[in-house]
């Protein structure tokens, strides 16, 4: 299981229990960062680009990758960082049993063929990019709690998607609030659009570890860059019923 540790906000005294988000190593095994129980949250003054990134290494296979540093949101207005294990950093960790390194990748059930359905409305749309969550993987799809600025939210344990049934490629800002609602629930994020993404969009969805997928009109999500090629391989990392 992913880490949890408590946060307590400088400013009100309020305690949270954070859990460390699993993003997906390109080698397929799942990483995370390593938080630290007795470390102090640190409010966020003011945003630096660099300061909002970590280094997280694989433990499986050795990569080193710069993922969202940790933070939780507190009633009274304050963002937390949340504290690190190193200064800047991350300890290598296994981010299913929070152990010492292992030295295989884990291990992926193989998954029967994705069975989609015709698009023709949104509505569709929406039931496709559901169907295709739960072949992933995750499991008590719903919508959203949040309205996204467009197309429909949906959401599992673990995860925030966008479907886009418009006709006009995702923006930079779609991806950028998609992001965001995602960190604000230490959760994954992906995004689902029938037309496809600004170049823009794109390249920061590739910076952030955003998965990206295009609908068809045949209701089959297809993966248009490396982070969602990565999930598709190997599955939701939360698979509880």
């Amino acid at each position: 299981m992913a880490e949890t540790v408590a946060v307590r906000c400088p400013e009100c005294r309020r305690e949270h229990r954070y859990t460390a988000p699993v993003y997906p190593c390109v080698c397929g095994a799942p990483v995370a960062p390593g938080l630290d129980p007795g470390g102090t949250a640190t409010p966020v003054a003011r945003r630096v680009w660099q300061d909002d990134w970590v280094t997280v290494q694989c433990v499986s296979c050795g990569r080193g990758a710069d993922w969202p540093r940790p933070e939780v949101g507190c009633a009274c207005g304050v963002v937390l960082r949340v504290p690190l294990v190193e200064p800047g950093g991350a300890a290598p960790r296994d981010a299913t049993t929070g152990r010492e390194p292992v030295t295989t990748p884990r291990a992926v059930a193989a998954r029967p063929p994705f069975q989609s359905v015709t698009i023709r409305t949104a509505l569709d749309a929406v039931t496709a990019t559901a169907l295709y969550l739960r072949w992933l993987g995750y499991r008590k799809v719903r919508r959203a709690d949040q309205r996204p600025p467009s197309g429909i939210g949906l959401a599992a344990r673990g995860v925030v998607a966008q479907v886009d049934p418009g006709l006009h490629p995702a923006t930079l800002r779609d991806v950028e609030c998609l992001w965001l609602t995602a960190m604000t629930e230490s959760a994954q994020c992906l995004y689902f659009s029938l037309a496809g993404y600004a170049a823009d969009a794109r390249a920061r969805a590739d910076a952030l570890g955003i998965p990206l997928f295009v609908l068809d009109l045949t209701g089959t999500p297809r993966p248009v860059n490396s982070p969602a090629d990565t999930l598709v391989t190997t599955g939701a990392t939360d698979r509880t019923p």
